[in-house]
């Protein structure tokens, strides 16, 4: 890839529909939040935690990922933690963000879900104010939970109803299929929260996921969702649609052989609505546009097809019609003001 094509693919504009925003937290923060609150880490310096992540799957990697979590207290804990993703993600072009988080990873532990929804919340508005960036909230449920813990925290979550804009759903994916929770997102659909769900790469089950996902639970959207590759039907129905897939190719790489290049190319070709998307990028090295490159370098990607993978962020994200149009032609623009 050329520096001239990696240079456009940072400042084109995007939005970002996959990203975890417990997933952002930097070692550096990691420490100053520790020192906050008190908390001893066994790691005394950046280098050290990131010897930490040494993860070769899903599993492994979650294994790292939750204690990680223990470092967020307060509200300003998760407001900083907010503030420092959408601010990364402004330097990389992203101009509209729909972030996760687990309440549940933090209700677990003591953490009031006040605490954690209000300090995203701070972050979002700030955001918007100081950088221009717009951003919602996605809530996930905990799959490797029980299904009453997840309506549970569901009905904790209505008096914010206003701040968070989707639920899906994220975690370990072995015997805990899409739906295991169909009552939980059937209730969410009902107070009128969209719906989302991951079925990630190469897991056990992958396809009969993506269809009990895409026929019973009747998601909006599907995180990851590569593996649809493999059943043409799927793939159809998924098009007809219009369903969204917020792939993740940097990450693919950790818990896979590789990030499924080919495979989010062919069904780019083939006229699905791929976008490309961080997933967990303090862990993973590698935000918004460094996504972009990778899978350019990767698939041999040209100018033509990074804007159409732009301009899928936008289709894909839950935004109003004006404001579709208007990003639209922020990309419009861009592309047109390109020596």
């Amino acid at each position: 890839m050329t520096t001239d094509l990696a240079a456009f693919a940072r400042g084109l504009p995007k939005a970002e529909l996959h990203v975890h925003l417990e997933g952002t937290l930097e070692p550096e923060l990691k420490f100053q939040l520790a020192a906050r609150n008190g908390i001893a880490l066994p790691e005394k310096t950046v280098a050290e935690v990131k010897q930490t992540y040494k993860f070769h799957d899903l599993t492994s990697f979650l294994q790292v990922y939750y204690p990680a979590m223990r470092v967020l207290q307060q509200a300003q804990d998760f407001h900083d933690l907010a503030f420092d993703y959408l601010t990364r993600a402004h330097a990389d072009g992203v101009r509209h963000a729909e972030m996760f988080f687990d309440p549940q990873a933090h209700t677990g532990r003591g953490v009031a879900f006040d605490t954690v929804i209000t300090g995203y919340h701070s972050a979002v508005v700030r955001a918007r104010r100081e950088l221009g960036i717009s951003a919602e909230l996605i809530l996930c449920f905990l799959r490797d939970h029980s299904a009453e813990y997840a309506m549970a925290t569901l009905m904790e979550a209505l008096p914010y109803r206003d701040r968070i804009i989707g639920v899906g759903l994220d975690s370990d994916e072995r015997g805990n299929p899409p739906r295991k929770f169909a009552d939980v997102f059937a209730r969410a659909r009902g107070e009128g929260f969209l719906l989302t769900m991951h079925c990630d790469i190469d897991q056990p089950d992958s396809i009969e996921h993506i269809r009990q996902a895409l026929e019973e639970i009747e998601v909006d959207r599907i995180d990851h969702g590569t593996n649809i590759v493999e059943d043409d039907r799927l793939v159809e129905l998924a098009k007809s649609k219009g369903i969204g897939l917020t792939c993740c190719p940097v990450s693919n790489s950790f818990v896979t052989e590789q990030m499924k290049s080919a495979e989010l190319s062919a069904l780019l070709d083939r006229g699905l609505t791929v976008t490309v998307n961080s997933d967990d990028p303090a862990y993973f090295g590698a935000y918004a546009a460094d996504n972009y490159v990778a899978l350019a370098r990767h698939a041999g990607l040209g100018i033509e097809q990074l804007v159409t993978l732009a301009e899928n962020s936008f289709r894909a994200a839950w935004l109003s019609k004006a404001r579709l149009d208007g990003f639209l032609a922020e990309i419009h623009d861009y592309v047109a003001a390109r020596p």
